[in-house]
C-alpha cells in the first residue's frame, strides 16, 4: 500500500505571516526553519513511499529545495492544507492509496504518530479519513486554557464516539471540566495532533465542497469532512515522553524551543 507524506506550507498566514521560514533554535543553538523541521519530522516516518513539500510560494519553495527537499507547487487557491493535498494529486501519475498531511508547523511530530494513523487506515478500510489524538496531561490542559485567556488562538481538542469516530473539533477547550485537573486522573480532554490521513477518493471530494459554517467559524478544515457526512476515525497516541505542540502564534517558538532542550533536539 503506497504511502506519500504531504507537508503543506503557505507564507500568507493570517495569525503568522511568513511562518515556515521562521527559524527555531535546537539543543545545540542551530537554528533551522520550521518548514525544514517539518521536513525532518516527515522524513523520520518509516513504510512511507514519497515526502512533498507542497506550497505556492517561491520561497517557500527556494528554501525546501535547497536544504533537499521535494516540492510540489500548488495553486493560490488552496485555502488549506487538505485543499493542497487535494491539489498534488493532481499532479501525480500513480496515485498512492494513502496520502498523508503532515502538517508543517508541527516539528515536534513523533514519527510513531503518523505511523499509527497508517496503520489504522490499513486495518480499517472503510475510513476515508483519519487524524490522531492525544490524551492531555494537566498541563496540557492548563497550557490550552491559558492560551484562551490570553486570547491566542492556539491549539485543537477532539471529541469522539465509543466507535473512535468524532463528534467536533474545536479550537475551544473540550469537554469543559469546570475544575483544575490533577496529574494523577484520568483527563478526558484530547489534544487534536494536526496529521490526516485520506483516501484519495475523500480528498477529490472534499475538494468539490463548498466550506461549511461550522469550518467558517472554527477555522478548522476537518471539519468540512463531517459537515459533509464522511467520518473522522480518531486514533488514539501516545506521547511516550515526548512533549507536543504546534507553532500557532509567534509565542509558541519559544515554548517549542524550550521542548527541544529538554528532549535534546538539535
Amino acid at each position: 500500500m503506497s504511502v506519500l507524506i504531504v507537508i503543506p506550507a503557505r507564507y500568507a498566514s493570517t495569525r503568522y505571516p511568513g511562518k515556515p521560514l521562521a527559524e527555531l533554535r535546537g539543543a545545540t543553538g542551530e537554528a533551522k526553519s520550521l518548514i525544514r523541521r517539518s521536513w525532518d519530522a516527515g522524513c523520520s516516518v518509516t513504510g512511507v513511499d514519497r515526502v512533498a513539500v507542497a506550497t505556492d510560494d517561491d520561497r517557500i519553495a527556494s528554501a525546501a529545495r535547497a536544504f533537499g527537499a521535494d516540492v510540489i507547487m500548488t495553486p493560490e487557491t488552496c485555502r488549506n492544507g487538505t485543499e493542497r493535498c487535494s491539489a498534488v494529486l493532481e499532479t501525480l501519475d500513480a496515485e498512492p492509496e494513502i496520502i498523508v498531511n503532515l502538517q508543517g508547523d508541527a516539528p515536534l511530530t513523533p514519527h510513531w504518530f503518523v505511523e499509527a494513523l497508517v496503520e489504522a487506515m490499513r486495518a480499517n478500510p472503510e475510513a476515508q479519513v483519519a487524524t490522531p489524538i492525544l490524551r492531555s496531561s494537566a498541563q496540557t490542559v492548563a497550557d490550552l486554557l491559558e492560551d484562551r485567556r490570553e486570547g491566542r488562538v492556539g491549539a485543537t481538542t477532539a471529541v469522539f464516539d465509543r466507535a473512535g469516530d468524532a463528534l467536533y473539533f474545536s479550537k475551544e477547550v473540550l469537554p469543559f471540566t469546570g475544575r483544575p485537573l490533577r496529574e494523577d486522573e484520568t483527563i478526558p480532554v484530547f489534544h487534536h495532533v494536526g496529521v490526516y490521513a485520506y483516501r484519495p477518493a475523500a480528498l477529490r471530494a472534499y475538494s468539490q465542497w463548498d466550506m461549511g459554517e461550522l469550518e467558517r467559524w472554527e477555522g478548522l478544515e476537518q471539519l468540512r469532512f463531517m459537515e459533509n457526512g464522511v467520518r473522522v476515525k480518531c486514533v488514539e497516541v501516545e506521547a511516550r515522553g515526548h512533549a507536543f505542540w504546534e507553532v500557532n502564534n509567534p509565542a509558541d517558538i519559544a515554548r517549542v524551543e524550550s521542548i527541544f532542550q529538554r528532549l535534546g533536539i538539535e
